[in-house]
């Protein structure tokens, strides 16, 4: 299969997605959907009643990918392949989303600190008859962390719109004690598994 071009679609707002996207030398167009409005999110980040967080996680991630894909039929753009990606933290089974104030921010640090937990990500590209999804687990553990540490980390901005109240990339990198699995799995988009499903999908990878 081979692409219009040497470019991509990519259907996320993170600016983490962004630059990990440009180290590895893909150029890309956004193509944001709605995540709020009058007529509400395109695709719902709800999880549903039962759903283990590898599910939501690949739900989401192919529900927005393949939004996406529709709207570039629908809008007559020039066909690319479209990434979507989802990234959730989970710890005793309990899925931790992004927090919604300076409570929740503090009340998942404590839950997490001197603790390992699971970074999930799901990453989705749809492209023609090409739909496929790969999915990342990194364990992070943190250090014990002192009120003072979650009291001035949850000052700044940097905890509330991730997942799980952190991210790996800005100051709570002092957090991590050890790390298996992606770092940039950790930040959103596994390098790795993007470029293997980007190849797939036709793009001229090394």
């Amino acid at each position: 299969m081979k692409t219009a071009d040497h470019k991509i679609y990519l259907a996320s707002k993170s600016p983490r997605r962004r630059e990990l996207l440009r180290q590895i030398g893909v150029d890309f167009e956004l193509l944001l959907l709605r995540s709020d409005g009058p007529r509400g999110a395109d695709v719902t980040e709800e999880v549903l009643p039962g759903e283990s967080a590898l599910d939501y996680v690949a739900r989401v991630s192919n529900e927005k990918a393949a939004f996406a894909w529709d709207l570039v039929r629908r809008r007559h753009l020039t066909p690319r392949p479209v990434l979507a990606a989802d990234t959730t933290v989970t710890i005793d089974g309990v899925i931790l989303g992004k927090p919604a104030d300076r409570a929740e921010a503090v009340a998942m640090l404590q839950q997490l600190s001197g603790r390992t937990h699971e970074v999930l990500t799901s990453i989705a590209v749809h492209y023609k008859d090409f739909a496929e999804q790969r999915m990342q687990v990194s364990q992070v553990r943190f250090g014990v962390l002192s009120p003072a540490s979650i009291a001035a980390y949850c000052a700044t901005p940097e905890p509330y719109d991730k997942a799980g109240a952190y991210g790996i990339q800005g100051s709570a990198a002092l957090f991590v004690e050890h790390i298996e699995g992606s770092h940039s799995g950790i930040m959103g988009l596994p390098l790795y598994e993007t470029a293997q499903l980007l190849r797939e999908a036709g793009l001229p990878l090394p």
